[in-house]
């Protein structure tokens, strides 16, 4: 088929996108405990919410399992990007295991500041999701009964706590801003004296990319985000999507997920990434829709993000150091 016989469409690509700060270091940390160590280096839980990351990484020979039961001795395991609760790297201490620590410095800050609450006997509420692995590792951070997870507005209105004088406020990092705000609102309202975060939980490039989303909703008859089902931060951004006027918003994980069918009409197109999800699939969906359309590409710039997070100290395995020997 000749280009010229292709129907027009316009993309409209969102920036920023893809990859944060805290999922490159991950990643990174995952790369560089097996350049050290070799294969295989252990890793508990998805070390970010992304399967085409999750298959490259363990085809380099990293090993991912859900708990430390599965790691055998003298072993190196990376803890994943989301965190973990404190019981994971005293259970890794006793057990003699080397461990690399790949917790988004974010939800770090947010884990010292639920500590600190906690301390100062105060409840804390975390607006979150259950079930997600950055609200389990940061409840995990304190005794159980300290933090009390909120998940919606009608929940924010029936929460009981034993000294309404003395609550504080954590957030999920990657929640949306619209819905956090609602629920906050309401938590204002009910506990005057709540203590806030001195900036905002949820993390710059779930905002910003939420941001560059709302931007792109309304001129777009269609939009894909490109991102895992389990991905938090990547289903806020289709919720964003919708919320800012999108007609029609849906998660891909590639193009293999859209119904080309359903695109009859069509003349623009949204797209953009969780914050897992790596630029080589976004450009996978843009070379699909090459295939069968004529298309223009419009990158709509909303920030420019040069955040970059340091690595922590690598170990290595008591195995490697065995073989050194």
């Amino acid at each position: 088929m000749k280009q010229s016989s292709r129907p027009p469409i316009r993309i409209l690509l969102a920036r920023p996108r893809g990859f944060c700060a805290g999922v490159d270091r991950a990643i990174a940390i995952v790369r560089e405990a097996l350049a050290r160590n070799g294969p295989p280096v252990y890793v508990r839980h998805e070390i970010v919410h992304n399967r085409h990351v999750v298959e490259e990484l363990r085809r380099a020979g990293a090993v991912f399992v859900e708990e430390l039961e599965e790691v055998p001795d003298g072993a190196l395991v990376v803890f994943s990007a989301h965190g973990v609760p404190k019981r994971v790297p005293e259970e890794a201490r006793r057990r003699g295991l080397r461990f690399a620590d790949a917790t988004c410095p974010l939800v770090s800050k947010v884990h010292r500041e639920v500590e600190r609450h906690v301390a100062a006997g105060r409840t804390v509420l975390l607006i979150g999701h259950a079930g997600h692995p950055e609200v389990e590792g940061t409840m995990g951070q304190v005794p159980p009964g300290a933090v009390l997870l909120v998940e919606t507005a009608a929940e924010a209105e029936k929460i009981e706590v034993p000294d309404p004088g003395r609550v504080a406020l954590a957030t999920q990092t990657t929640l949306s801003v619209t819905d956090t705000a609602a629920i906050r609102e309401i938590l204002r309202r009910r506990f005057p004296g709540i203590v806030e975060p001195g900036r905002e939980d949820i993390c710059y490039a779930t905002t910003n990319r939420q941001r560059a989303v709302a931007v792109i909703a309304r001129r777009v008859d269609l939009l894909f985000v490109v991102g895992a089902p389990n991905s938090s931060n990547s289903l806020r951004l289709v919720e964003v999507a919708r919320q800012s006027g999108c007609a029609r918003a849906e998660l891909i994980q590639s193009p293999a997920d859209i119904d080309w069918r359903c695109l009859t009409g069509i003349e623009a197109v949204g797209l953009t990434a969780g914050a897992s999800a790596p630029e080589v699939l976004v450009r996978g969906v843009i070379d699909a829709f090459r295939r069968r359309y004529a298309v223009t590409v419009e990158e709509v710039t909303t920030a420019e993000e040069n955040v970059s997070f340091k690595l922590p100290p690598i170990p290595t395995s008591t195995a490697a150091l065995r073989a050194a020997e």
